[in-house]
């Protein structure tokens, strides 16, 4: 291992384990010498430990997701801007992507609603693989979707972006989403119970933002629910809790989908649940 990298990786190991200290360690050193891992390797620029590394390892004991610490990530392909007003795109959020993107459609320039886009990252990924494709992405934060079209101009793709409240759709400023038929609908909401905050890790919970994670537990399924209802789109693809699969394919069946599937992801845990209207 690099001496750097080794440094680095003594700093973190007491509150990480040793391999997500040591995936850390490398990605503060690739991105704060701007060398790839074969140069660091190969020590040919004899790194030393930096003051502004200093500041990112501090910030990294303090639990700040290194996405934030540096303001973006690689995720599918793209490389996104991402602040604490964003959550951080997550590799089961791919496999939703794929399963998507995947599809043979009739339509050579299929209409798609992104709900809930937050960093634009489903969005943003559809177009990239689907220039073709005519993309809309809305969020209730402001914030967000002003990240979401950075990252859309950042990622060299066009997709409209639109500030928008899902349960509040009956606004003038609304008329041409909610009147809207889209081909596809597809969404990764909020569904993580109150409750289980309390078996989650400090980098999401102090960081990330809350709105975009939690849902009461008394209605977990409401953004489900609600956007099932609205009945905008021909196919509807949904991120779910994996506790949730059965009550989520429920909900679909009752307002009018049919072929409802849940699928499991890379773990076999039941995270996407897909259906088509009748």
């Amino acid at each position: 291992m690099n001496a750097l990298v080794a440094h680095i990786t003594s700093l973190l190991e007491d509150l990480y384990d040793r391999d997500e200290a040591e995936s850390l360690a490398w990605w503060v050193a690739e991105e704060t010498t701007g060398l790839s891992r074969t140069q660091l390797l190969c020590d040919c620029k004899g790194t030393t430990f930096s003051p502004y590394m200093q500041e990112v390892v501090s910030r990294l004991r303090h639990f700040e997701p290194i996405q934030y610490v540096f303001g973006h990530t690689l995720w599918c392909g793209l490389d996104l801007k991402v602040t604490p007003a964003t959550l951080i795109p997550r590799p089961e959020t791919a496999e939703l992507v794929i399963k998507v993107e995947s599809l043979k459609l009739k339509d050579e320039r299929p209409r798609i609603l992104d709900v809930c886009t937050g960093s634009g990252c489903i969005a943003i990924a559809l177009k990239k693989r689907h220039p073709e494709w005519q993309v809309t992405g809305i969020d209730i934060s402001a914030e967000a979707i002003e990240i979401a079209k950075e990252n859309a101009q950042r990622n060299n793709v066009e997709v409209r972006f639109e500030v928008a409240d899902i349960f509040d759709f009956n606004g003038e400023n609304y008329k041409g989403l909610a009147n809207g038929k889209y081909d596809i609908i597809v969404s990764n909401p909020p569904y993580i119970r109150e409750s289980e905050k309390m078996e989650m890790r400090r980098n999401v919970l102090d960081f990330e933002p809350a709105q975009a994670l939690f849902v009461p537990d008394d209605d977990p399924l409401k953004f489900y629910r609600r956007i099932a209802s609205l009945r905008l789109g021909q196919q509807l693809f949904f991120e779910i809790n994996e506790a949730f699969g059965n009550e989520v394919e429920q909900l679909m069946c009752e307002y009018g989908y049919v072929d409802v599937q849940i699928i499991k992801d890379s773990y076999g845990k039941a995270r996407i649940v897909e259906g088509r209207m009748a």
